[in-house]
């Protein structure tokens, strides 16, 4: 019955092509138009760490002076360096780290490279059993080499192709302003989308290509590229803001939390925290904490554009204008055939026949403009590509936004197919033939 149903749609669409193209074209304008707009926010929205996005949380104090308080603000969204090495230090968290951006300069050994700038991540140990960060080659440094601030590095997979050209590369040297590193990892490929861990810079920009402990990078005064917000006096010195009593803000600060009552538990710990400093006099604000998870802080930065949001309303709004359009031109095509359909159901068709051909017929069209409004997606997403914003670049098409395409067409072009065949199974075949 369903080959059967098939062959008869296919017939009728070839009877009047001018109609039948109208109605794909006008379908796939709508799947082109909706999914690039879909993909694009499916990218920028999606969840940069799937599976513990929920236990991993930011942390926020209120380390500020009064100058410009006022209760209920928002807190500051970094920490000073006395509290983030406190936090770290006192270990109530599952795992925590501390980190933040900075800048080096890459003295290459070999292969006649010349010295180049890169960005780099000062962190804790815990940075990488975090985040997910995987390991090509090697490990990454530990707590003891932390505490000793050892010379040790993990670099990502492109500076390792570029330094090393792929090889492994754990136990050779880095210079680094200067200073030598022993390599001891080598990351591999890792984007995580958007940069959740740092949001304070390029938000879908590439990872760092180095990671050095955050206790190395200040024995060793390395520059800092992360934003700061000083509230007193640092001594006329740029890098005074990264002295340990520094009156400034610079770190970000995560915390694996591991079950609800954790954070609960952790939460209380960093009100307990707060009222003590604030008690000492460090805080003069009262205190006000914050600890958001992953997709909370990312709502909270607003990660995804509004121009995004809106695009994808419009898309969806231009997709149901589409649809109302079908549904005419299937109504008039359908009731159009109404002699045809009176003289099958004389001849004993009934009317559930008469709908399953009909949706057969319907189904076509929507496969027909899945395809086409899949080659209009792949158009859509290469002209977004060509924007100037940086997660413009990040615009491709994933197999499951191809399957979610044909899906879409499917199911929208079934459902503005239902109308139009309930009416034509309701056509009477007495009142046509009389007509007829």
């Amino acid at each position: 019955m369903f080959a059967y149903s098939l062959r008869m749609a296919v017939h009728s669409l070839k009877r009047n092509r001018a109609l039948t193209a109208l109605m794909v074209l006008a379908l796939a304008l709508g799947i082109g138009a909706c999914m690039t707009t879909l993909t694009v926010f499916r990218i920028l929205s999606g969840d940069p760490l799937p599976g513990r996005s929920q236990s991993l949380h930011y942390v926020q104090l209120d380390a500020g002076s009064l100058d410009g308080y006022a209760p209920g603000r928002e807190p500051q969204t970094l920490l000073t360096r006395y509290d983030a090495e406190t936090l770290l230090r006192e270990a109530r968290a599952d795992r925590q780290a501390l980190m933040t951006a900075g800048r080096v300069s890459i003295q290459p050994e070999h292969n006649g490279l010349r010295n180049f700038l890169s960005n780099a991540r000062y962190a804790s140990a815990d940075f990488f059993a975090l985040f997910d960060a995987p390991l090509r080659y090697g490990r990454a440094w530990n707590a003891g080499e932390d505490a000793q601030r050892a010379r040790v590095a993990v670099i990502s997979a492109q500076l390792n192709d570029k330094l090393f050209g792929g090889a492994d590369s754990v136990g050779r040297n880095l210079v680094l302003d200067g200073h030598g590193f022993r390599i001891v990892g080598v990351l591999a490929p890792w984007r995580p989308v958007p940069k959740f861990y740092d949001l304070s810079g390029d938000r879908f920009g590439e990872p760092e290509q180095v990671l050095l402990p955050f206790s190395t990078s200040r024995d060793l005064s390395l520059a800092l590229n992360g934003n700061s917000v000083c509230w007193g006096n640092t001594g006329g010195d740029p890098e005074g803001r990264a002295a340990l009593n520094a009156p400034c803000v610079y770190l970000q600060y995560w915390a694996q939390l591991d079950t609800p009552e954790r954070a609960q538990q952790y939460r209380r710990y960093l009100d307990d925290y707060s009222e003590q400093q604030h008690g000492a006099g460090r805080f003069p604000r009262p205190a006000n904490v914050r600890l958001r998870d992953v997709s909370e802080w990312l709502r909270f930065n607003q990660v995804v554009p509004a121009d995004v949001r809106l695009q994808a309303w419009l898309a969806l709004g231009f997709l149901l204008a589409c649809l109302v359009n079908t549904v005419g031109l299937l109504l008039a095509k359908f009731l159009r055939r109404g002699g045809e359909i009176g003289l099958r159901r004389a001849l004993g068709a009934s009317r559930k026949q008469i709908f399953a051909h009909c949706l057969a017929e319907v189904g076509v069209i929507g496969l027909a403009g899945g395809a086409l409004g899949l080659l209009l997606t792949l158009l859509g997403l290469w002209l977004v590509r060509q924007q100037p914003e940086r997660y413009a670049q990040l615009a491709e098409l994933d197999a499951g936004m191809l399957a979610a395409t044909f899906a879409l067409a499917l199911v929208a072009s079934l459902a503005a197919g239902l109308l139009p065949a309930w009416r034509a199974m309701q056509v009477a075949p007495a009142i046509q033939l009389k007509t007829q």
